[in-house]
């Protein structure tokens, strides 16, 4: 009485044209692309200028460790290096943990 009755309706056509799957793969690869373009390329380019730096490094180098510890390189190694802090103290760390080199002289 008060209340209607609710019909169904009738089914859409299904959309199997090329148009129809090429608008529903858009938006899966644009995102890929973009994501690629923000995220991926920008951390292959500093890890490809880390290795850079890292293999560049020299003795006399100033550099900064991830840790902030500020020195003077004195002795290298395959992996590991000595880096003088003070008159007389050395620390040795691994080379990966170089984060930064710094200009010559900002060390005294």
């Amino acid at each position: 009485m008060f209340i209607s009755n609710a019909y169904a309706q009738a089914a859409a056509p299904a959309a199997s044209s090329p148009a129809g799957i090429f608008n529903s793969m858009l938006l899966p690869v644009l995102m890929i692309v973009v994501l690629y373009f923000v995220v991926m390329r920008p951390q292959m380019k500093r890890a490809k200028e880390q290795k850079a730096m890292l293999e560049a490094l020299a003795k006399g180098d100033e550099v900064v460790t991830q840790g902030g510890v500020i020195g003077r390189i004195s002795k290298l190694g395959d992996t590991f290096l000595s880096i003088e802090v003070a008159n007389g103290v050395e620390l040795q760390v691994q080379r990966s943990a170089v984060s930064q080199v710094l200009p010559k002289g900002s060390f005294k």
